[in-house]
């Protein structure tokens, strides 16, 4: 079992405070939105066995079986299949979805095929693995997640008053749903930018003015001046999660994340397709061809009631669960057959002899036992096999 270190990504969207209040440290004034734990290329956890720092990538590759377990390297090959994340948003992320396992293999070999650069801001695929993820709330967390249906979509957009609105409105009452929902999405992120401006700023006032259903969409023209992704957001259901609560998002699903911190878990890939909320490329005829174009209401995870609390998800690169660890209490003995990363996020509880403070990690590889014990709660991301 080895004690990780981890990077954070200063990304712009981070919270200044959500992390460092977890961690117990100040802030620094800079925006710190994500902490990676896992063997991500772009900023893997680093660890200590003795002969100086080395990479956690770099330990699997040098003994995949040893490390993940002849199951796990047989169904995801050599390579761990997840990403954990701590996840603090202080404005909202971009609107965007994830492509199936199908489509991000056939987009990674086209783009391949075609020379498009790795690092190119045009590029939609940056490998070829799909992305589902998994976000548990551990402060009350803001996001949009799946669409509306029409009909009520309409009549959030017609509440607002603004008449450049309506044609969309008019839209969504007038199709069958999933083209509807297209057509829309499409005349929307297709619009002339500076007439769809003059919308986004009306229909951010009116929602300022107006609050109740309206209060997650007003603040977005704040950080998203003029972005015709505001309108696309008002598509889509808001959803606030409390503190353990949590929710899925397979592919073909738009979502957004709004505000708040959580555990992110994820498939270990970086291929995102961008709605609007953002200044990155946004390749709407990609776009069309991955969104799934149908009502989904967004699905509230509460784990199953068990000294190991289960996110249940239908993906098996991944698997989230929750310890809450109280004093006196018995120890657990934690499943050895698979790799696994325990992260601390309350108290002071303890993996075998390390005792772990909000923020600190840990990796356990596959056939390693380990014990749960003392006073806290500990996420364990680990795989299905």
């Amino acid at each position: 079992m080895d004690r990780l270190t981890n990077t954070i990504r200063p990304y712009a969207w981070g919270s200044t405070t959500l992390i460092p209040t977890l961690l117990k440290v100040e802030p620094t004034g800079e925006p710190q939105a994500e902490m990676w734990m896992g063997a991500h290329p772009g900023a893997p956890s680093r660890l200590d066995r003795g002969r100086g720092e080395t990479t956690l990538s770099a330990v699997i590759a040098a003994d995949p079986e040893g490390e993940l377990g002849t199951a796990a390297v047989a169904k995801f090959g050599p390579r761990l299949p997840f990403l954990l994340k701590l996840l603090a948003a202080g404005a909202p992320l971009s609107l965007q979805v994830h492509p199936d396992l199908a489509q991000a293999k056939a987009g990674f070999e086209d783009e391949e095929r075609r020379g498009v650069p790795i690092d190119a801001g045009h590029r939609n695929y940056k490998d070829a693995n799909h992305k589902p993820e998994l976000i548990c709330a551990l402060t009350p967390f803001d996001g949009l997640c799946g669409f509306r249906p029409p009909l009520e979509a309409a009549a959030l957009l017609e509440g607002l008053g603004v008449d450049t609105l309506k044609p969309y409105a008019d839209l969504l009452r007038a199709h069958p749903v999933e083209a509807a929902l297209r057509e829309v999405l499409t005349a929307v992120l297709t619009a002339d930018r500076a007439e769809m401006a003059r919308t986004v700023t009306e229909a951010a006032e009116a929602a300022e003015r107006l609050g109740g259903p309206y209060e997650p969409y007003a603040g977005l023209v704040h950080d998203y001046p003029g972005d015709p992704g505001v309108i696309a957001a008002m598509l889509l259901n808001h959803v606030r999660l409390q503190p353990g609560e949590a929710m899925f998002l397979g592919a073909g699903i738009p979502h957004a994340y709004l505000d708040g911190l959580g555990v992110e878990l994820m498939a270990n890939s970086d291929n995102v397709l961008r709605c609007g909320l953002t200044p990155k490329h946004v390749d709407v005829p990609e776009l069309l061809k991955v969104v799934l174009f149908r009502p989904t209401a967004p699905g509230v995870l509460r784990p199953e009631s068990d000294v190991e609390e289960v996110y249940e998800t239908p993906t098996d690169e991944f698997r989230l669960s929750r310890f809450l660890l109280a004093p006196g209490g018995a120890p657990h003995t934690l499943p050895d057959t698979t790799p696994q990363i325990l992260l601390c996020t309350a108290g002071a509880p303890k993996a075998g002899e390390l005792t772990l403070a909000p923020g600190e990690s840990v990796f356990v590889p596959a056939g390693e036992k380990v014990e749960l014990s003392g006073n806290g709660t500990v996420f364990r991301a680990t795989i299905r096999v």
